[in-house]
Protein backbone atom coordinates (compact mmCIF):
# COMPACT_ATOMS: atom_id res chain seq x y z
CA UNK A 1 0.00 0.00 0.00
CA UNK A 2 2.88 2.32 0.78
CA UNK A 3 4.55 2.02 -3.17
CA UNK A 4 0.51 3.14 -4.39
CA UNK A 5 0.69 6.43 -2.15
CA UNK A 6 4.11 7.10 -3.53
CA UNK A 7 2.52 6.90 -7.11
CA UNK A 8 -0.77 8.52 -6.54
CA UNK A 9 2.09 11.50 -4.76
CA UNK A 10 3.84 11.62 -8.25
CA UNK A 11 0.43 11.66 -9.96
CA UNK A 12 -0.05 15.10 -7.78
CA UNK A 13 3.32 16.52 -8.63
CA UNK A 14 2.81 15.84 -12.56
CA UNK A 15 -0.35 17.13 -12.16
CA UNK A 16 1.26 20.50 -10.84
CA UNK A 17 3.93 19.96 -13.82
CA UNK A 18 1.39 20.45 -16.40
CA UNK A 19 -0.03 23.40 -18.18
CA UNK A 20 -3.62 24.27 -17.88
CA UNK A 21 -4.80 21.48 -20.46
CA UNK A 22 -3.95 18.66 -18.44
CA UNK A 23 -6.19 15.67 -19.05
CA UNK A 24 -6.75 12.24 -17.89
CA UNK A 25 -3.30 10.41 -16.54
CA UNK A 26 -4.19 7.17 -17.22
CA UNK A 27 -3.72 3.77 -15.87
CA UNK A 28 -0.06 3.82 -17.41
CA UNK A 29 1.25 5.31 -15.05
CA UNK A 30 1.37 2.95 -12.13
CA UNK A 31 3.27 -0.59 -11.84
CA UNK A 32 1.83 -3.60 -12.83
CA UNK A 33 0.73 -5.15 -9.26
CA UNK A 34 -1.03 -1.39 -9.09
CA UNK A 35 -3.50 -1.66 -12.14
CA UNK A 36 -6.84 -1.56 -10.09
CA UNK A 37 -5.56 2.41 -8.83
CA UNK A 38 -6.87 4.87 -11.35
CA UNK A 39 -5.29 8.28 -11.12
CA UNK A 40 -7.53 11.19 -12.75
CA UNK A 41 -8.93 14.36 -13.57
CA UNK A 42 -11.56 15.84 -13.49
CA UNK A 43 -12.98 19.29 -13.89
CA UNK A 44 -15.66 21.53 -12.48
CA UNK A 45 -17.65 24.79 -12.87
CA UNK A 46 -16.47 27.61 -10.75
CA UNK A 47 -18.98 30.71 -10.63
CA UNK A 48 -17.54 34.05 -9.73
CA UNK A 49 -18.67 37.62 -9.28
CA UNK A 50 -17.48 41.13 -8.25
CA UNK A 51 -18.40 41.99 -4.75
CA UNK A 52 -18.19 45.84 -3.52
CA UNK A 53 -15.27 45.89 -0.72
CA UNK A 54 -16.71 49.42 1.13
CA UNK A 55 -14.91 50.05 4.23
CA UNK A 56 -11.95 47.27 4.90
CA UNK A 57 -9.62 46.67 7.61
CA UNK A 58 -6.79 49.23 7.14
CA UNK A 59 -4.40 48.69 10.28
CA UNK A 60 -1.03 50.06 8.81
CA UNK A 61 1.67 52.23 9.52
CA UNK A 62 1.49 53.85 5.82
CA UNK A 63 -0.36 57.25 4.96
CA UNK A 64 -1.99 58.25 1.54
CA UNK A 65 -2.24 60.93 0.19
CA UNK A 66 -3.31 62.46 -3.20
CA UNK A 67 -5.90 62.12 -5.93
CA UNK A 68 -5.79 59.61 -8.78
CA UNK A 69 -8.69 59.89 -11.72
CA UNK A 70 -9.12 56.88 -13.71
CA UNK A 71 -11.13 56.54 -17.22
CA UNK A 72 -13.22 53.13 -15.94
CA UNK A 73 -13.37 53.78 -11.81
CA UNK A 74 -13.47 57.31 -11.80
CA UNK A 75 -11.78 59.63 -9.43
CA UNK A 76 -9.88 57.83 -5.94
CA UNK A 77 -9.30 60.08 -3.46
CA UNK A 78 -6.93 59.29 -0.02
CA UNK A 79 -5.96 61.15 3.05
CA UNK A 80 -5.24 59.99 6.62
CA UNK A 81 -5.09 60.95 10.13
CA UNK A 82 -2.04 60.34 12.81
CA UNK A 83 -1.25 61.01 16.29
CA UNK A 84 2.54 61.61 17.03
CA UNK A 85 4.36 59.43 19.88
CA UNK A 86 6.26 61.62 22.83
CA UNK A 87 9.38 59.87 24.51
CA UNK A 88 8.76 59.27 27.88
CA UNK A 89 9.94 61.99 29.63
CA UNK A 90 10.30 64.23 27.15
CA UNK A 91 12.18 67.45 27.82
CA UNK A 92 13.94 70.67 26.76
CA UNK A 93 17.38 72.39 27.52
CA UNK A 94 16.85 75.18 29.84
CA UNK A 95 18.08 79.01 29.27
CA UNK A 96 21.68 79.90 29.17
CA UNK A 97 22.79 82.38 31.76
CA UNK A 98 24.95 83.78 34.05
CA UNK A 99 23.20 82.12 37.03
CA UNK A 100 22.76 78.84 34.88
CA UNK A 101 25.87 78.46 32.86
CA UNK A 102 24.80 74.64 31.91
CA UNK A 103 22.26 75.72 30.02
CA UNK A 104 22.19 76.21 26.28
CA UNK A 105 19.03 78.11 25.05
CA UNK A 106 19.67 81.68 23.21
CA UNK A 107 16.26 82.59 24.85
CA UNK A 108 13.13 80.74 26.77
CA UNK A 109 11.20 80.39 23.44
CA UNK A 110 11.15 77.87 20.59
CA UNK A 111 12.50 78.71 16.83
CA UNK A 112 9.85 77.26 14.65
CA UNK A 113 7.41 74.02 14.45
CA UNK A 114 7.99 72.19 11.05
CA UNK A 115 5.96 68.73 9.86
CA UNK A 116 7.99 66.57 7.26
CA UNK A 117 6.39 63.59 5.64
CA UNK A 118 8.60 61.38 4.43
CA UNK A 119 7.77 58.53 1.57
CA UNK A 120 9.69 55.87 0.26
CA UNK A 121 7.47 55.28 -3.08
CA UNK A 122 4.78 56.84 -4.58
CA UNK A 123 1.75 55.81 -7.53
CA UNK A 124 1.63 58.23 -10.78
CA UNK A 125 3.24 61.29 -12.05
CA UNK A 126 6.34 62.33 -10.76
CA UNK A 127 6.32 65.51 -11.70
CA UNK A 128 2.35 66.69 -11.20
CA UNK A 129 2.12 70.01 -9.32
CA UNK A 130 0.17 68.80 -6.15
CA UNK A 131 -0.84 70.89 -2.59
CA UNK A 132 -1.65 69.23 0.43
CA UNK A 133 -3.13 70.49 3.92
CA UNK A 134 -2.53 69.97 7.19
CA UNK A 135 -5.40 70.08 9.88
CA UNK A 136 -4.77 69.80 13.58
CA UNK A 137 -7.24 66.95 15.21
CA UNK A 138 -9.18 68.38 18.30
CA UNK A 139 -10.04 65.08 19.63
CA UNK A 140 -8.60 61.60 20.22
CA UNK A 141 -9.35 59.62 17.50
CA UNK A 142 -11.48 56.18 18.25
CA UNK A 143 -9.11 53.02 17.72
CA UNK A 144 -12.89 51.27 16.44
CA UNK A 145 -12.76 54.08 13.67
CA UNK A 146 -9.63 54.03 12.58
CA UNK A 147 -9.55 50.87 11.65
CA UNK A 148 -11.42 50.94 8.66
CA UNK A 149 -11.17 53.04 5.68
CA UNK A 150 -14.43 54.89 5.94
CA UNK A 151 -13.53 56.62 8.60
CA UNK A 152 -14.90 60.38 8.71
CA UNK A 153 -11.92 62.72 9.15
CA UNK A 154 -13.88 65.84 10.05
CA UNK A 155 -15.47 64.40 13.44
CA UNK A 156 -11.87 64.88 14.17
CA UNK A 157 -10.98 68.57 13.57
CA UNK A 158 -12.57 71.69 13.36
CA UNK A 159 -13.67 72.19 9.86
CA UNK A 160 -14.66 75.88 10.63
CA UNK A 161 -10.91 77.16 11.50
CA UNK A 162 -9.16 76.30 8.68
CA UNK A 163 -5.57 74.31 8.58
CA UNK A 164 -2.21 74.98 9.83
CA UNK A 165 -0.40 73.74 6.70
CA UNK A 166 -0.27 74.09 3.61
CA UNK A 167 2.29 72.89 0.90
CA UNK A 168 2.81 72.91 -2.68
CA UNK A 169 4.94 69.80 -4.14
CA UNK A 170 5.96 67.08 -6.78
CA UNK A 171 6.44 63.48 -5.89
CA UNK A 172 10.10 64.16 -7.05
CA UNK A 173 11.10 67.44 -5.52
CA UNK A 174 13.38 68.99 -8.79
CA UNK A 175 14.54 72.15 -6.22
CA UNK A 176 16.63 69.68 -4.83
CA UNK A 177 19.79 68.82 -6.75
CA UNK A 178 20.21 65.48 -8.63
CA UNK A 179 23.42 64.92 -6.80
CA UNK A 180 21.54 64.40 -3.73
CA UNK A 181 18.34 63.69 -4.80
CA UNK A 182 20.37 60.01 -6.41
CA UNK A 183 22.33 59.85 -3.32
CA UNK A 184 21.05 56.20 -2.01
CA UNK A 185 20.39 57.45 1.37
CA UNK A 186 17.92 60.30 0.23
CA UNK A 187 14.73 60.12 1.28
CA UNK A 188 12.14 62.13 -0.53
CA UNK A 189 9.55 64.02 1.84
CA UNK A 190 7.48 67.19 1.77
CA UNK A 191 8.15 69.71 4.47
CA UNK A 192 5.46 72.20 5.64
CA UNK A 193 6.04 75.20 7.99
CA UNK A 194 3.37 74.80 11.11
CA UNK A 195 2.12 78.10 13.18
CA UNK A 196 4.86 78.46 16.02
CA UNK A 197 2.30 78.02 18.67
CA UNK A 198 1.80 74.55 18.02
CA UNK A 199 5.76 74.02 19.46
CA UNK A 200 5.25 76.68 21.67
CA UNK A 201 2.10 75.17 23.68
CA UNK A 202 4.51 71.57 23.36
CA UNK A 203 7.07 73.62 24.66
CA UNK A 204 5.20 74.55 27.44
CA UNK A 205 4.10 71.61 28.30
CA UNK A 206 7.11 70.24 28.20
CA UNK A 207 8.18 72.61 31.31
CA UNK A 208 5.46 72.44 32.73
CA UNK A 209 5.75 68.92 33.61
CA UNK A 210 9.40 69.67 35.87
CA UNK A 211 11.96 67.31 35.66
CA UNK A 212 9.98 64.26 34.91
CA UNK A 213 9.48 65.69 32.03
CA UNK A 214 6.06 65.26 29.65
CA UNK A 215 4.70 61.59 29.14
CA UNK A 216 3.19 60.81 26.38
CA UNK A 217 -0.27 60.51 27.79
CA UNK A 218 -0.11 64.04 28.42
CA UNK A 219 1.64 64.60 24.93
CA UNK A 220 -1.53 63.46 23.46
CA UNK A 221 -3.85 65.96 25.73
CA UNK A 222 -1.25 68.81 24.13
CA UNK A 223 -1.93 68.02 20.57
CA UNK A 224 -4.06 65.31 19.21
CA UNK A 225 -2.18 64.87 15.93
CA UNK A 226 -2.31 65.74 12.60
CA UNK A 227 -5.16 65.27 9.45
CA UNK A 228 -3.87 65.17 6.06
CA UNK A 229 -5.60 65.93 2.83
CA UNK A 230 -5.11 66.46 -0.62
CA UNK A 231 -6.47 69.69 -2.04
CA UNK A 232 -5.49 70.12 -5.32
CA UNK A 233 -4.00 67.89 -8.10
CA UNK A 234 -4.85 64.49 -9.99
CA UNK A 235 -2.85 62.08 -10.66
CA UNK A 236 -0.22 61.41 -7.84
CA UNK A 237 -0.46 59.33 -4.39
CA UNK A 238 2.27 59.75 -1.68
CA UNK A 239 2.59 56.33 0.66
CA UNK A 240 4.03 58.41 3.33
CA UNK A 241 5.95 56.18 5.62
CA UNK A 242 7.52 58.81 8.30
CA UNK A 243 5.93 61.44 9.91
CA UNK A 244 8.31 63.84 11.89
CA UNK A 245 7.15 67.04 14.28
CA UNK A 246 10.35 69.33 15.11
CA UNK A 247 9.90 71.47 17.09
CA UNK A 248 13.41 73.17 16.57
CA UNK A 249 15.31 76.27 19.05
CA UNK A 250 17.97 78.32 19.15
CA UNK A 251 20.93 77.05 21.29
CA UNK A 252 24.71 78.46 22.04
CA UNK A 253 27.33 76.01 21.40
CA UNK A 254 29.89 75.83 24.26
CA UNK A 255 33.03 74.28 25.03
CA UNK A 256 33.94 70.79 26.17
CA UNK A 257 33.20 71.76 30.17
CA UNK A 258 29.32 72.99 28.55
CA UNK A 259 29.96 76.48 30.98
CA UNK A 260 31.38 78.82 28.38
CA UNK A 261 29.99 80.12 25.37
CA UNK A 262 32.12 80.07 22.19
CA UNK A 263 32.41 82.65 19.70
CA UNK A 264 32.25 83.31 16.26
CA UNK A 265 35.47 83.51 14.23
CA UNK A 266 34.83 86.46 12.44
CA UNK A 267 31.05 87.88 12.77
CA UNK A 268 31.25 91.05 15.36
CA UNK A 269 28.22 93.03 16.90
CA UNK A 270 28.05 96.29 16.91
CA UNK A 271 30.75 97.13 19.58
CA UNK A 272 33.28 95.23 17.66
CA UNK A 273 33.05 92.26 20.02
CA UNK A 274 32.68 88.46 18.70
CA UNK A 275 29.68 87.02 18.39
CA UNK A 276 28.37 84.17 20.43
CA UNK A 277 28.54 81.11 18.49
CA UNK A 278 25.04 79.82 17.98
CA UNK A 279 23.32 76.77 16.38
CA UNK A 280 20.07 75.37 15.81
CA UNK A 281 18.84 71.91 17.74
CA UNK A 282 15.30 70.15 18.07
CA UNK A 283 12.59 68.02 19.60
CA UNK A 284 11.03 65.47 17.81
CA UNK A 285 7.88 63.37 17.76
CA UNK A 286 7.41 60.73 15.43
CA UNK A 287 4.74 58.26 14.03
CA UNK A 288 5.44 54.91 15.58
CA UNK A 289 3.66 51.72 15.81
CA UNK A 290 2.05 52.35 19.03
CA UNK A 291 0.71 55.28 17.64
CA UNK A 292 -3.02 55.38 16.05
CA UNK A 293 -3.27 55.80 12.54
CA UNK A 294 -6.20 55.89 10.16
CA UNK A 295 -6.71 55.87 5.98
CA UNK A 296 -9.65 57.19 4.55
CA UNK A 297 -10.32 57.06 1.04
CA UNK A 298 -13.11 58.53 -1.37
CA UNK A 299 -13.99 56.76 -4.77
CA UNK A 300 -16.53 57.82 -7.55
CA UNK A 301 -18.93 55.39 -6.03
CA UNK A 302 -21.30 55.39 -8.93
CA UNK A 303 -18.47 53.89 -11.55
CA UNK A 304 -17.36 51.11 -9.33
CA UNK A 305 -20.89 49.90 -9.04
CA UNK A 306 -21.43 50.33 -12.33
CA UNK A 307 -18.44 48.00 -12.45
CA UNK A 308 -19.53 45.67 -9.96
CA UNK A 309 -22.70 44.93 -11.75
CA UNK A 310 -20.56 43.89 -14.78
CA UNK A 311 -21.39 40.06 -15.45
CA UNK A 312 -19.18 39.00 -18.56
CA UNK A 313 -16.28 39.41 -16.27
CA UNK A 314 -14.93 40.10 -12.35
CA UNK A 315 -12.75 42.83 -10.83
CA UNK A 316 -10.25 43.59 -8.15
CA UNK A 317 -10.22 47.36 -7.67
CA UNK A 318 -7.80 48.37 -4.80
CA UNK A 319 -7.99 50.26 -2.39
CA UNK A 320 -11.22 49.26 -0.91
CA UNK A 321 -13.30 48.79 -3.92
CA UNK A 322 -13.89 45.61 -5.38
CA UNK A 323 -13.16 42.06 -4.42
CA UNK A 324 -14.04 38.71 -6.78
CA UNK A 325 -16.22 36.26 -4.87
CA UNK A 326 -16.13 32.49 -5.81
CA UNK A 327 -18.37 30.16 -5.44
CA UNK A 328 -16.63 26.33 -5.15
CA UNK A 329 -19.01 23.42 -6.38
CA UNK A 330 -18.58 21.31 -3.20
CA UNK A 331 -21.74 19.77 -3.68
CA UNK A 332 -20.79 18.37 -6.99
CA UNK A 333 -17.83 17.36 -5.42
CA UNK A 334 -19.29 15.41 -2.67
CA UNK A 335 -21.41 13.81 -4.64
CA UNK A 336 -18.99 12.64 -7.45
CA UNK A 337 -16.20 11.97 -5.35
CA UNK A 338 -17.43 10.70 -1.87
CA UNK A 339 -15.98 7.28 -2.10
CA UNK A 340 -12.78 8.41 -4.08
CA UNK A 341 -9.32 10.15 -2.61
CA UNK A 342 -8.88 13.68 -3.89
CA UNK A 343 -5.16 14.55 -3.96
CA UNK A 344 -4.69 17.81 -5.37
CA UNK A 345 -7.14 20.35 -6.44
CA UNK A 346 -6.03 23.29 -8.29
CA UNK A 347 -7.87 26.95 -9.46
CA UNK A 348 -6.60 29.27 -11.59
CA UNK A 349 -7.73 33.14 -12.14
CA UNK A 350 -6.63 34.71 -15.75
CA UNK A 351 -6.40 37.94 -16.01
CA UNK A 352 -7.75 39.78 -18.97
CA UNK A 353 -4.89 42.11 -20.20
CA UNK A 354 -5.59 45.85 -20.38
CA UNK A 355 -7.14 47.22 -23.42
CA UNK A 356 -5.51 49.26 -25.82
CA UNK A 357 -7.62 52.21 -24.92
CA UNK A 358 -6.29 51.58 -21.20
CA UNK A 359 -3.00 51.42 -22.36
CA UNK A 360 -2.89 54.60 -24.18
CA UNK A 361 -3.32 56.30 -20.29
CA UNK A 362 0.12 57.30 -19.23
CA UNK A 363 -0.62 56.41 -15.61
CA UNK A 364 -2.78 53.44 -15.23
CA UNK A 365 -3.26 51.01 -12.45
CA UNK A 366 -1.57 48.12 -12.35
CA UNK A 367 -2.76 44.27 -11.69
CA UNK A 368 -2.19 43.89 -7.70
CA UNK A 369 1.08 41.91 -7.16
CA UNK A 370 -0.37 39.55 -4.55
CA UNK A 371 -3.77 38.27 -3.81
CA UNK A 372 -5.32 36.17 -0.82
CA UNK A 373 -7.76 33.88 -0.85
CA UNK A 374 -9.70 33.11 2.39
CA UNK A 375 -13.51 31.46 2.92
CA UNK A 376 -15.90 34.78 2.67
CA UNK A 377 -17.43 33.59 5.73
CA UNK A 378 -13.46 34.59 7.40
CA UNK A 379 -12.95 37.42 5.20
CA UNK A 380 -13.09 40.58 7.52
CA UNK A 381 -11.96 38.58 11.03
CA UNK A 382 -8.69 37.41 8.75
CA UNK A 383 -7.81 41.11 8.81
CA UNK A 384 -8.92 42.05 11.97
CA UNK A 385 -7.10 39.22 13.88
CA UNK A 386 -3.93 40.02 11.87
CA UNK A 387 -3.98 36.19 10.63
CA UNK A 388 -1.55 35.35 8.12
CA UNK A 389 -2.11 32.32 5.38
CA UNK A 390 -2.30 29.55 6.43
CA UNK A 391 -2.63 27.17 3.38
CA UNK A 392 -6.04 25.39 4.93
CA UNK A 393 -8.37 27.97 4.57
CA UNK A 394 -6.64 30.56 3.60
CA UNK A 395 -4.16 30.84 0.59
CA UNK A 396 -1.54 33.58 -1.10
CA UNK A 397 -0.49 33.44 -4.43
CA UNK A 398 1.49 36.36 -6.96
CA UNK A 399 0.34 37.52 -10.17
CA UNK A 400 2.32 35.87 -12.86
CA UNK A 401 2.69 38.62 -15.20
CA UNK A 402 4.64 37.22 -17.97
CA UNK A 403 4.14 33.35 -17.91
CA UNK A 404 -0.10 32.68 -17.83
CA UNK A 405 -1.19 36.40 -16.23
CA UNK A 406 -2.82 34.19 -13.76
CA UNK A 407 -3.34 34.08 -9.86
CA UNK A 408 -2.26 30.05 -9.62
CA UNK A 409 -4.10 28.42 -6.33
CA UNK A 410 -2.23 24.94 -6.94
CA UNK A 411 -3.70 22.68 -3.74
CA UNK A 412 -6.88 23.95 -2.32
CA UNK A 413 -7.13 20.10 -1.24
CA UNK A 414 -7.26 20.93 2.54
CA UNK A 415 -10.33 23.79 1.98
CA UNK A 416 -12.22 21.68 0.25
CA UNK A 417 -11.84 18.99 3.28
CA UNK A 418 -12.43 21.50 5.39
CA UNK A 419 -15.28 22.67 3.86
CA UNK A 420 -16.96 19.23 3.28
CA UNK A 421 -15.99 17.93 6.49
CA UNK A 422 -18.07 21.33 8.63
CA UNK A 423 -21.07 19.91 6.81
CA UNK A 424 -20.74 16.57 7.28
CA UNK A 425 -20.58 17.43 11.11
CA UNK A 426 -23.54 19.58 10.76
CA UNK A 427 -25.35 16.65 9.52
CA UNK A 428 -24.05 13.87 11.71
CA UNK A 429 -25.26 16.59 14.90
CA UNK A 430 -28.57 16.96 13.49
CA UNK A 431 -29.20 13.23 13.35
CA UNK A 432 -32.26 12.61 11.67
CA UNK A 433 -34.01 16.26 12.04
CA UNK A 434 -30.87 16.86 9.42
CA UNK A 435 -32.71 19.31 6.74
CA UNK A 436 -29.58 20.22 3.76
CA UNK A 437 -31.37 22.71 2.47
CA UNK A 438 -32.31 24.69 5.67
CA UNK A 439 -28.47 24.43 7.20
CA UNK A 440 -27.57 25.88 3.37
CA UNK A 441 -29.65 28.77 3.64
CA UNK A 442 -28.34 29.31 7.00
CA UNK A 443 -24.70 29.09 5.41
CA UNK A 444 -25.63 30.95 2.33
CA UNK A 445 -21.31 31.62 2.46
CA UNK A 446 -20.23 27.78 2.95
CA UNK A 447 -19.36 27.37 -0.59
CA UNK A 448 -17.81 30.49 -1.18
CA UNK A 449 -14.43 32.03 -0.82
CA UNK A 450 -12.87 35.49 -1.85
CA UNK A 451 -10.43 36.85 -4.03
CA UNK A 452 -8.14 39.59 -2.37
CA UNK A 453 -5.66 42.10 -3.29
CA UNK A 454 -3.24 42.09 -0.49
CA UNK A 455 0.47 43.55 0.57
CA UNK A 456 2.26 41.00 1.88
CA UNK A 457 5.15 41.58 4.78
CA UNK A 458 8.52 39.02 5.13
CA UNK A 459 11.18 38.47 7.74
CA UNK A 460 14.46 38.74 5.37
CA UNK A 461 16.23 37.80 8.25
CA UNK A 462 16.81 34.14 7.26
CA UNK A 463 17.83 32.34 3.65
CA UNK A 464 14.39 31.43 3.43
CA UNK A 465 12.04 34.79 4.06
CA UNK A 466 8.68 33.69 5.79
CA UNK A 467 5.50 35.84 5.88
CA UNK A 468 5.04 37.64 9.05
CA UNK A 469 1.94 39.90 8.04
CA UNK A 470 -0.84 40.48 5.20
CA UNK A 471 -2.82 43.17 4.70
CA UNK A 472 -5.41 44.33 2.59
CA UNK A 473 -3.40 46.17 -0.33
CA UNK A 474 -4.20 49.92 -0.17
CA UNK A 475 -2.55 51.09 -3.05
CA UNK A 476 -4.40 51.67 -6.47
CA UNK A 477 -4.87 48.79 -8.61
CA UNK A 478 -7.09 46.55 -10.66
CA UNK A 479 -7.63 43.93 -12.83
CA UNK A 480 -10.04 42.27 -14.51
CA UNK A 481 -10.31 38.66 -14.09
CA UNK A 482 -12.47 35.43 -16.61
CA UNK A 483 -15.49 34.37 -15.27
CA UNK A 484 -18.68 36.23 -13.77
CA UNK A 485 -21.96 35.28 -14.00
CA UNK A 486 -21.89 34.75 -18.27
CA UNK A 487 -18.80 32.43 -18.08
CA UNK A 488 -21.63 29.98 -17.50
CA UNK A 489 -23.09 30.69 -20.87
CA UNK A 490 -22.55 27.56 -23.09
CA UNK A 491 -21.74 30.38 -25.59
CA UNK A 492 -18.85 31.79 -23.21
CA UNK A 493 -16.59 28.76 -22.75
CA UNK A 494 -13.99 30.12 -22.71
CA UNK A 495 -14.54 32.75 -19.85
CA UNK A 496 -14.99 29.41 -17.65
CA UNK A 497 -13.50 28.80 -14.33
CA UNK A 498 -12.54 25.49 -14.11
CA UNK A 499 -11.84 23.72 -10.66
CA UNK A 500 -9.36 21.17 -11.22
CA UNK A 501 -8.88 18.05 -9.34
CA UNK A 502 -7.26 14.83 -9.27
CA UNK A 503 -8.09 12.10 -7.11
CA UNK A 504 -7.75 8.43 -7.18
CA UNK A 505 -10.00 5.39 -7.47
CA UNK A 506 -9.41 1.94 -5.91
CA UNK A 507 -12.60 0.73 -7.77
CA UNK A 508 -11.25 1.49 -11.38
CA UNK A 509 -14.46 3.61 -11.94
CA UNK A 510 -13.67 7.05 -13.96
CA UNK A 511 -16.45 9.78 -13.52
Amino acid sequence: MKLKHVWVALIALTFFGCDDNTGSLGLGMFPGSDQNIKGNLITFDVTTQSELAEKVFAKTSIGYVGKFTDPFFGYYEAGFLSQLHCTEGMTFPTVYSEKNPTGVMVKDDIYLTELILSYSSYFGDSLNACRMSIYELNKDIDKNDALYTDINPSDYYNTTTGFIGRKAYSAVDLSIKDSIRNLSNFYPYVRSTLPKSIGTKIYEACKAAGKDGLSNAEFQKVFKGIYVKSDYGDGTVLYVDQIELNIAYEVYVKDSTNTKVLKKKYEKDEAGNLKDSTAYSKRTFVATKEIIQANQFKSDNQQINDRQKETEWTYLKTPAGIYTQASLPLKEIEVKLSKDTINAVKLAFTTYNQTNDYNKYKFRMNAPKNVLLVREKDREKFFEKNKIADNVTSYLSQHSAISTNQYIFSNLTKLISVCLAEKEEARKKAGNAWDEAKWLSENPTWDKVALIPVLVSYDTSSSNPNVIGVQNDLRPGYAKLKGGADGLIPTNKENKLKLEVIYTSFNGEKK
